[in-house]
């Protein structure tokens, strides 16, 4: 057959496909999630996140060693406080878990790049993201208890901080927040477009967050909705923010595409735990190939437009990377 063009011809060895291939990636782009709490001697597994802990701050060098060997350098703090109340006040107590866990990293472990997840249901009593007025949240009124669980993360040495409740104007807030205690270079990662999805499960049994009534469809986004996800990374855009992130990854890599092709912003996307749960799941049962579909997922995630990829698999796609069975 008389055939000028045959695609072929770039596919035929493994030096011509990487050589040729579309999709970049590196370990620096990786953020690990990790989750810290009260306590002593505590490193206690996930249930339903096999092989993902929660730290007391006196056993996370273990974990942060063999990040930092495999290459990770970017790690997003999540606390689990002792106490809760009604307005979550333990987001932004000076010695909550968070704040502990930062300021021994800073002194410690100085390469990496510490990022604060700003949220307030891991502290409320109710497990909301903001305070409550009757049985919905209060959203203007909420805007400062987030400001001040920022400020006390940059306080604490948190090189970026990412809001992720999904409460109007949040972003606007916390930066003027942030810029009027001096911290004007502390940049704001927006969990801008973050759908209310049934993939977050295992993350709520892991943070102890899971609302004690309702849902939460009230302010994280309606899953059919795809120009509202662009609407709320926009008005994020005006209001500051520095990086966009889309929440989940695997199911929404639309609107990762979109919103890479309508700004100029680094754009990020957070595989969440549901992904995780599954595909260690369906490994254990000997269904897929664990390496190779964290690899596919991964490269997914790039194809699409993230430039930084927030994965539970951080420190396995790190060697993978190192190892050429990715990027």
């Amino acid at each position: 057959m008389d055939l000028t063009v045959r695609p072929r011809r770039l596919r035929s060895s493994e030096k011509l496909r990487k050589m040729v291939r579309e999709t970049r990636v590196d370990p620096s782009t990786l953020i690990y999630p990790m989750f810290f709490t009260d306590g002593t001697d505590i490193k206690s597994e996930i249930p339903s996140l096999p092989g993902q802990y929660r730290y007391s701050i006196d056993r996370m060098d273990e974990k942060l060693d063999s990040l930092s060997e495999a290459g990770v350098r970017n790690i997003l703090l999540f606390g689990i406080p002792e106490k809760k109340d009604e307005i979550g006040s333990g987001a932004w107590n000076a010695n909550g878990a968070v704040q502990r866990a930062l300021r021994h990293m800073k002194e410690q472990y100085p390469h990496l790049c510490l990022i604060t997840d700003v949220c307030m249901c891991e502290y409320t009593s109710h497990g909301h993201c903001g305070q409550l007025c009757g049985t919905e949240v209060d959203n203007d009124a909420t805007l400062e208890l987030l400001s001040r669980a920022a400020l006390s993360h940059a306080q604490a040495g948190a090189d970026m901080v990412a809001p992720s409740d999904m409460m109007d104007g949040r972003v606007r807030a916390i930066r003027e927040k942030l810029d009027a205690n001096g911290f004007t270079n502390i940049p704001i990662m927006s969990y801008a477009v973050k759908y209310a999805s049934a993939f977050y499960g295992p993350f709520r049994e892991a943070a102890d967050s899971a609302p004690a009534f309702g849902d939460r469809k009230s302010y994280q986004m309606d899953f059919h909705n795809r120009r509202e996800g662009m609407k709320e990374a926009l008005l994020d855009v005006e209001e500051g923010a520095d990086i966009l992130m889309v929440k989940p990854a695997m199911s929404y890599l639309d609107m990762v595409r979109e919103i890479k092709d309508a700004t100029d912003l680094p754009m990020a996307t957070y595989s969440v735990s549901g992904e995780y749960a599954m595909v260690k799941a369906a490994a254990a049962n000997g269904w897929i190939d664990e390496e190779r579909i964290v690899c596919e997922m991964a490269a997914s995630a790039y194809r699409a437009g993230a430039d930084l990829y927030i994965t539970y698999f951080a420190e396995e796609l790190a060697k993978y990377m190192r190892e050429g069975k990715i990027g």
